[in-house]
């Protein structure tokens, strides 16, 4: 297959599956019910135009009668006074007339034939679009129920694509929502370890540093004591008892102090 010859598939195919999409089926009916009825009026019209033909040479027939009608009176009024050569003239123009009157009865009767011709093919075609007519609505009606049943259909599915769109938005603002809560709760996580400034509050730099500190020494032990369980460090009793010791130390010298102020002169040291 030549080159031109594929595009022009390709081309033809794609022309086809646009026009499909874009047909409306009610239209299209609806469109040809509006031809026959135009069709329908044309024959109307045709059976019209033939009816006033045939009428016009009634009337030249009913007037050409009464001229030879007339003629063949004159010409016996003129037999009678003597004038034989007035009574020929007006014979023979009455059967000239009466040879029209022949070639218009022909016409009258064609003319006729053709209009119940006509007027039997218009009673047909008004018999057809009236059953085209009846026949379209209810492929119309069909067509919008089927439409709308298609419509409700993927509403509940979700594959339509109003619904998909509204699918979209609704998983597009659950991630921004996620996205915004793991946010605040990772900057909460940061303030509290003190690795981001709270600025809107009033800074303590000496309880931060305890607060690390402190968090440190609950990781040592948390240390210690897997090391006792595996059996590489002093026991959990020893663990447990420098948890509880950790103050001790920085309540000490008050101790010793409070010690000396009741020593008495010459005691021991």
């Amino acid at each position: 297959m030549s080159v031109m010859k594929r595009l022009s598939m390709i081309f033809k195919s794609k022309a086809n599956r646009a026009l499909d999409k874009m047909e409306d089926p009610r239209e299209t009916l609806d469109y040809s019910y509006q031809r026959q009825l135009e069709l329908l009026q044309k024959v109307r019209r045709g059976v019209a135009d033939v009816a006033t033909s045939r009428k016009r040479v009634e009337l030249q027939i009913n007037q050409l009668e009464g001229q030879a009608t007339k003629l063949e009176n004159q010409s016996r009024q003129a037999l009678s006074a003597g004038r034989e050569d007035l009574a020929r003239e007006a014979l023979t123009r009455r059967n000239g007339l009466n040879a029209q009157i022949a070639d218009l009865r022909i016409q009258y009767n064609n003319l006729q034939g053709e209009e119940e011709k006509l007027t039997l093919a218009s009673q047909r075609l008004q018999a057809k679009v009236d059953s085209f007519r009846t026949k379209k609505e209810t492929i119309k009606a069909t067509y919008t129920a089927a439409e709308a049943q298609t419509r409700i259909n993927e509403a509940f599915s979700g594959i339509s694509e109003e619904m998909g769109d509204v699918g979209l938005a609704i998983q597009r603002a659950e991630d921004k929502t996620a996205q915004m809560q793991a946010r605040a709760g990772a900057i909460d996580e940061l303030l509290a370890s003190g690795a981001l400034d709270d600025f809107t509050g009033q800074r303590d730099d000496i309880q931060a540093e305890l607060d690390r500190m402190g968090g440190g020494n609950d990781v040592e032990l948390e240390l210690a004591r897997m090391k006792a369980e595996l059996g590489q460090g002093p026991s959990q009793s020893a663990i447990e008892a420098g948890r509880q010791g950790q103050a001790a130390p920085a309540n000490q010298p008050a101790a010793q102090q409070h010690t000396q102020q009741f020593r008495q002169p010459g005691e021991g040291l």
